[in-house]
């Protein structure tokens, strides 16, 4: 597996500040990708045993809130063997820490045997995901008001919750209050 990019104190990806890793290769080609360089597999550096260090490095810091997978398609079969060795050491080593994963691919085509993204590894990096973001990038449904995707038709799935519900719950953002008022911030 190759690695396109790795983005430390990351805000645009999962709640908090996060670590992102783009790995590449992506067989989606979805128009107007912001990444289309990673759809080539070969694009990149590989991921080494030192690459990994240096990810879970940099997730150690007590502000760090979790690790980001984008790409390329880290769902690829291809990039769920190399990842899957990454997602178990983080969840050892941060059990506190979250991970957020984008796919084209949905939850129900990730779950299902024989589709092009199901592979051996699967079940468990879903297992060890706690938020999927699924489904293509669709320019038609771009949003540039929704938080942590780009197109309304992508859904943020918390898997935790779907697992324990058995039927698909959505993640749910940590209000945002508002109380301050700006009109008694007035000097004369």
């Amino acid at each position: 597996m190759n690695y396109a990019t790795i983005k430390t104190c990351d805000i645009a990806n999962g709640p908090g500040v996060r670590t992102s890793l783009f790995v590449s290769g992506c067989t989606h080609h979805c128009k107007n990708c912001f990444n289309q360089e990673a759809w080539d597999f070969n694009y990149g550096e590989p991921f080494t045993a030192d690459i990994q260090q240096q990810i879970l490095d940099e997730c150690a810091p007590s502000y760090i809130a979790g690790l980001s997978l984008l790409g390329g398609e880290p769902m690829e079969p291809v990039n769920q063997r190399g990842l899957l060795p990454l997602l178990r050491e983080f969840k050892r080593r941060f059990p506190e820490k979250t991970i957020w994963c984008y796919s084209g691919y949905t939850l129900e085509q990730l779950k299902t045997p024989g589709t092009r993204c199901y592979a051996p590894e699967t079940a468990e990096m879903l297992s060890l995901i706690d938020v999927l973001v699924d489904g293509q990038f669709v320019q038609a449904l771009y949003d540039i008001s929704l938080r942590f995707r780009g197109s309304s038709n992508q859904r943020l799935i918390d898997l935790r919750k779907t697992e324990a519900a058995g039927e698909i719950v959505w993640w749910e953002d940590a209000p945002v209050y508002s109380t301050h008022d700006m009109s008694q911030n007035i000097h004369n």
